[in-house]
């Protein structure tokens, strides 16, 4: 299981602030932003090889679940 920021959305807000720079923002100036959208991906076939349970509560909650 992994729980972490999207990394689309990560990449995205790079992109911005490397847009800022290159049309003249101080790197300094700019403010340091936090993850907003996280996902969780469940890895089922893993799961099962190591003899664990994943709760079905768990399952419908997850971004995306490996079978």
């Amino acid at each position: 299981m992994s729980y972490g920021p999207d990394l689309r959305d990560v990449f995205r807000r790079a992109a911005t602030h490397v847009d800022k720079i290159l049309k003249g923002a101080r790197p300094g100036d700019i403010p340091v932003e936090q993850s907003t959208k996280f996902e969780m991906i469940i890895n089922l076939k893993t799961a099962k090889a190591l003899g664990l349970t994943i709760p079905p509560s768990l399952l419908l909650r997850a971004d995306q679940v490996i079978e």
